[in-house]
């Protein structure tokens, strides 16, 4: 309708997921990276995940022109399918014709594998994208997990995509989807946009659908649609599209922080009783009071009426909780059972830390100093960072965790527990006596407190490494960054790549996003070594 108006060839602001229009904000970028890393890196499993309306189905097209033309692609976008379904549509989308009489999951996956192998003898690579995979069904992500089976002895025959809403990370974490969650090897959260992104994101647009600079935001403009979509490029465009609708009605070529507001107002209903007001209240008229006012009269005398009944609910429950509070302890924590010594007090817990981490070193002279991201003497130190739960299966050395959340009274305040080893579903903790015991993974998820103090050797040559550097230190920074999902090349240059992967792990990690890897940076990269 306005398109003319303001000199667009097209919408500008269309919700259909068309790559033109893809903005490559810095959180965009960093996604396409790690696709194209996966799939040329011959990685195998790759996971892309965010919230709704981020962008991520747009991103997914856009990749189709930033692949080689030796990669044949596969995609699926429909993804409430069944697991033979599903062999039916990967075969299909590779253009593999099957022969008369094929019924069975076997015969696809034959003429599958023979597909992949002819395509990767004469140079080729194969990429399976799944969007909305937060829908499959675990039979099916089992099945596509077998189809990782299909490789050389070197090389995977077939790069698998899933993309999905942010609940597909929960739904890989399930018990019956381990083998899969295993090998994905390289992972990415898309978020929102930043406040600097969205007027970029807005002139791109504009750009792309010929606009000439008409028409302009207002900053004030910005700010309220930022306030209004928290960045989401979904809610962007569509409080953009009505905004300039707004502005067509009143032949305007400026978009003001009024428009926007009215927009808004639209999108969520429009005027009326239940309109929101700015601040996300709903206006309130005199009727309404007067409502209000004859409800909470009429409660008052039911209640007065009602209030020997109403007493004796509440001596019942009086009477009743300290029965609950002495059963609590029994029934405080499944998990808690068999964990009696394991709580240890500040001063135990850091005990046990540094000899945890002497005996280590002492039972593999030398090596301790030898994979260590600093070379020469060091001094013992205690470092601790604020983690988040779902990262402490990154941790190779010995650490305690602060815990938290419902824990028996008897255990010291604050209370922590002794970790040497990570394995996948449970930690190997230490308790009072020195003892190796195992606690299970659901009990360390449920109380983590968060704070995580660790042993570091702090060394005297290697204080802090920089953009434009070449050491050796600079290569086991870029090795374990590497290791740990953080694509960069080893090749001993702190180049930029490295600069911008060091910047993804420290705001993963909470640390300062400098780009420069200081003695707290090197201590988090040093804990997630072997």
């Amino acid at each position: 309708m306005y398109t003319t108006f303001f000199g667009f060839k097209e919408n500008p602001f269309n919700l259909t997921p068309d790559p033109r229009y893809l903005y490559l904000s810095r959180y965009h970028r960093e996604a396409l990276d790690h696709l194209l890393y996966g799939i040329n890196e011959r990685r195998g499993f790759i996971a892309i995940t965010g919230g709704i309306g981020t962008g991520k189905t747009t991103l997914c097209r856009a990749l189709l022109e930033h692949i080689d033309e030796k990669t044949k692609s596969a995609l699926i976008f429909s993804s409430f399918i069944s697991d033979m379904e599903i062999l039916e549509t990967i075969n299909r989308e590779f253009g593999i014709e099957m022969g008369p009489g094929a019924e069975t999951k076997k015969d696809y996956i034959d003429a599958l594998n023979q597909f992949l192998l002819e395509n990767f003898s004469s140079g080729g690579n194969a990429l399976l994208l799944i969007d909305e995979a937060q829908n499959l069904s675990h039979t099916v992500l089992e099945q596509i997990r077998m189809l990782s089976n299909l490789e050389t002895e070197k090389d995977k025959l077939i790069q698998i995509v899933l993309v999905g809403q942010s609940e597909l990370k929960g739904i890989l974490e399930a018990p019956s989807l381990r083998q899969l969650n295993e090998r994905i090897t390289v992972r990415y959260d898309l978020k929102p946009l930043g406040p600097a992104d969205l007027k970029g994101y807005v002139d791109h647009r504009l750009l792309v659908a010929g606009g000439s600079g008409n028409p302009g935001f207002t900053n004030r403009a910005f700010k309220k649609i930022y306030e209004y979509t928290s960045g989401n490029p979904r809610r962007i465009n569509a409080v953009c599209d009505r905004a300039l609708l707004i502005a067509y009605t009143g032949e305007k070529q400026s978009i003001t922080r009024a428009m926007v507001k009215d927009a808004i107002r639209d999108l969520r209903g429009g005027a009326g009783s239940g309109q929101m007001l700015e601040g996300g209240s709903r206006s309130v008229t005199p009727v309404t009071i007067t409502l209000l006012i004859l409800l909470m009269i009429t409660a008052a005398f039911a209640g007065w009426n009602l209030r020997s009944h109403i007493l004796e609910v509440f001596l019942k429950t009086e009477l009743s909780a300290p029965r609950e509070a002495e059963k609590s302890p029994a029934i405080l924590n499944q998990h808690q059972k068999g964990l009696d010594g394991l709580f240890l007090d500040e001063r135990s817990s850091l005990a046990g830390l540094f000899d945890l981490f002497r005996a280590k070193t002492r039972s593999r002279p030398g090596k301790e100093e030898k994979e260590s991201l600093n070379t020469d003497d060091f001094d013992l130190g205690l470092v601790s960072f604020r983690v988040a739960p779902e990262y402490f299966t990154l941790f190779k050395k010995p650490f305690r965790v602060k815990l938290s959340g419902l824990l028996p009274l008897s255990v010291p305040r604050p209370c922590y527990l002794l970790i040497c080893e990570v394995t996948y579903n449970s930690v190997i903790a230490i308790d009072g006596e020195g003892n190796r015991r195992p606690v299970n993974r659901d009990f360390i998820l449920a109380h983590w407190g968060g704070t995580v103090s660790a042993v570091y050797p702090y060394g005297e040559s290697v204080t802090y490494l920089g953009s434009g550097m070449k050491s050796p230190a600079v290569l086991k920074i870029q090795r374990v960054l590497d290791s740990i999902g953080y694509p960069v090349e080893p090749n001993g240059v702190f180049d930029d790549q490295t600069s911008r992967e060091v910047i993804r792990f420290q705001r993963d990690f909470g640390l300062n996003e400098d780009g420069i890897v200081g003695r707290r940076t090197m201590a988090l990269l040093f804990q997630m070594t072997e």
